[in-house]
């Protein structure tokens, strides 16, 4: 085959010539784009590659703004804790000033009056924001978390930052933990408030008044007749004619009453041990501990960690006549005696029976169920009406769930704050609860609200209403799964004199409900405790209480449960309203009151000694957050540096898988150059090729 110059050009121009500029338009555009590839069509795996990478330098600076998000927030909440730690010091600085005995009344109002300040600063930065939206109302964040009364209206929900993948860390904490938090590690503590002397020294001769002595608090080592007084001077060392009437609680939420008798000549040592053998003490365990303080007042501290159910009360009663008066099964009975016995011993005594010494251990504000004026105060224990204050009727007692220490909500069975040990053992079949007071219109109620596992059941007027589940078909509720949403609902029908048109019709129920939210409402507060409060009025007439009808009769078991009493004051609990704590402490002062004592200002004063006990306990809870935030934001900060170290290592390896190296592009483009001339060189070399070469 014969070899033409044709053949040459298209072998040695025509091919190279097509790859050469193709390779030189490569390499130009990899240096003119700083890129390797511009489509995936270029390199499949290395356009793979850099979408892999992409999407993790995106995610990674999505994650750093997340959490240098949180981290402002969580640095704010660490610098406003600080604040509080600095007012709470104050505070506790004005309390110990407060309670060295030496101030006078005009001393203690001028610390009342800065104690109320740091009150207000408190509340101030308890509602700071950052950048319009409020730090310690959880989620709620549009929300203003603490009202002027110290309540909490935020939620409990906890703000995340976005860290990695399935990852992430807290960077709130909600005023509900702060505000109103748990330590689980505090002992619940509760008093009596009415101060206890010893009346054998007041009067050495107790057949001659006007013969006095010195006056003192009883001590634990002092005789049982040294507290409760005689009128004359021989002590009965047979007869147990001291009676002392005991209701409680256990840290298990297990209730109890107890009647105790005593000889004169017992010690009250002895006295505490068998209130301490009520909670469940033997020689061996202790469950609680129970004492005497120096103003003779019973002190009960309970020995579990965590739970908020102790509670306690005690009336004493002694027949100086040598009759039973003081002997009996029904509390209210003893209402006809003389709780002064000043009174008694004097001759000066107008009760029914001047003979009957009715010791009170405990006093407070509340009236009795009927509203009518007890002669003795510390009989009223559990039937107690709501506290009124304008619209809103309120009790006092917070309804907890027994395993969990939680406040009970509407959605809450009864049967899982209930003390089921009591009546019929493990069920509410069979327990009776009493409604009384006056309704919106000023008309006088008395409800029997029976709970029944064949069906639950009010009655009113004579009528008996089924109180209707949810499930369907409709029917009365088993005792068991009665929910406190649906007792509420009852309470509100009848303070609202909404009562449904039948007795057994669940539409008519349910109209009667509905009707019945339109004229007022009944409800679990924040810390669980039962309010009604009208619409439409600033003073309602209505009145409101609601207890076990075995309440006050020692015959019977005791009160499955409590919803508003006349019980000991709590000292420290380990649940938290800082708020509400605050107001006590602060109450205390004004009330210039070193420890509870009942005979003046506020009778439920905790006195300003207790008071430095609750603020050891609002300054831990306050210490334990501050420390919570503070690892979260030492969390955060590692979090944002870790992320910007990966940030920077992907966007390097991105470089490397992406990005055209310009120094070896460069020597590409002149080696391509230095081939293409070669090449033009050649290919023209050829072209001058003729036969007269050879010639």
């Amino acid at each position: 085959m014969r070899i033409t110059t044709s053949m040459y050009y298209k072998s040695i121009y025509g091919k190279n010539n097509s790859t050469l500029n193709k390779e030189l338009f490569d390499v130009n555009k990899q240096i003119a784009s700083g890129l390797k590839i511009q489509y995936a069509k270029d390199d499949i795996s290395t356009f793979t590659e850099t979408m892999r990478l992409d999407n993790e330098i995106v995610t990674l600076g999505q994650i750093k703004k997340s959490t240098e998000s949180g981290f402002k927030l969580a640095n704010q909440t660490d610098v406003i804790l600080n604040e509080f730690e600095t007012s709470l010091n104050r505070m506790r600085t004005l309390l110990v000033q407060a309670a060295n005995g030496t101030n006078d009344s005009v001393s203690l109002d001028a610390i009342a009056q800065e104690l109320r300040a740091i009150e207000d600063h408190s509340r101030n930065l308890a509602n700071s924001s950052l950048n319009g939206q409020y730090i310690f109302s959880g989620s709620a964040v549009d929300i203003k978390p603490i009202s002027d009364d110290g309540t909490y209206n935020g939620n409990d929900s906890l703000l995340n930052a976005f860290t990695g993948s399935r990852t992430s860390q807290q960077y709130n904490i909600s005023g509900d933990e702060l505000f109103l938090g748990e330590t689980k590690l505090t002992r619940k503590q509760i008093t009596t408030n009415v101060v206890q002397n010893n009346l054998s020294t007041k009067y050495p001769d107790y057949t001659n008044p006007s013969t006095t002595g010195t006056q003192r608090t009883i001590r634990i080592d002092d005789s049982i007749r040294d507290l409760m007084g005689d009128t004359d001077n021989n002590i009965d060392t047979v007869n147990f004619r001291n009676k002392f009437y005991v209701r409680g609680t256990k840290s298990d939420g297990t209730a109890f009453e107890k009647k105790i008798s005593m000889r004169d000549d017992q010690t009250i040592d002895n006295l505490l041990t068998q209130i301490g053998d009520l909670y469940g003490n033997t020689p061996d365990l202790k469950l609680v501990n129970v004492n005497l303080n120096q103003f003779g007042q019973i002190v009960i501290e309970d020995k579990n960690t965590g739970s908020s159910k102790l509670d306690f009360s005690i009336v004493g009663a002694v027949d100086y006549s040598g009759g039973t008066a003081a002997d009996v099964a029904k509390i209210d009975d003893l209402d006809v005696g003389e709780k002064n016995f000043d009174k008694i011993i004097l001759g000066t005594s107008t009760a029914a029976n001047s003979n009957l010494y009715v010791n009170e251990f405990i006093k407070s504000s509340l009236t009795s169920a009927t509203g009518a004026a007890s002669n003795i105060e510390g009989l009223i224990y559990d039937r107690t009406q709501f506290s009124k204050d304008g619209a809103k009727l309120s009790s006092g007692i917070a309804q907890i769930e027994k395993g969990t220490n939680k406040f009970a909500s509407g959605s809450t069975k009864i049967s899982e704050v209930a003390d089921l040990s009591q009546g019929t053992a493990g069920t509410l079949d069979g327990t009776k609860f009493k409604l009384t007071g006056i309704d919106i219109n000023g008309t006088a109620y008395n409800v029997d609200i029976d709970l029944f596992s064949a069906g639950s059941t009010f009655t009113v007027g004579g009528n008996t209403y089924d109180i209707f589940n949810m499930q369907k078909p409709r029917t009365a509720v088993d005792a068991d799964k009665m929910t406190y949403q649906q007792l509420m609902d009852v309470i509100n029908m009848v303070i609202t004199n909404n009562l449904p048109a039948t007795t057994n019709t669940a539409t008519d129920y349910d109209d009667a409900i509905g009707l019945s939210t339109l004229s007022g409402s009944t409800y679990l507060s924040y810390d669980g405790k039962l309010q009604f409060q009208e619409i439409n009025t600033s003073d309602t007439k209505a009145s409101l209480s609601l207890y076990d009808s075995n309440s006050g009769d020692f015959s019977k078991p005791a009160s499955v449960m409590t919803f508003n009493n006349n019980n000991s004051l709590t000292i420290r609990d380990p649940k938290t309203d800082f708020f509400k704590t605050m107001d006590k402490m602060i109450t205390a002062v004004e009330d210039h009151k070193l420890y509870p004592d009942a005979s003046s200002g506020t009778q439920r004063s905790i006195g300003i000694e207790d008071a430095l006990i609750m603020m050891d306990d609002l300054q831990d809870h306050v210490f334990r957050s501050h420390a919570q935030v503070g690892a979260q934001s030492n969390a955060l900060s590692s979090s944002i540096e870790r992320t910007g170290i990966l940030e920077i290592s992907s966007q390097t390896l991105r470089s490397s898988v992406i990005d055209t190296d310009l120094a070896e592009a460069s020597l590409t483009l002149s080696q391509l150059t230095i081939n293409y001339e070669a090449m033009l060189a050649t290919v023209g070399k050829i072209s001058q090729l003729s036969l007269v070469n050879y010639l």
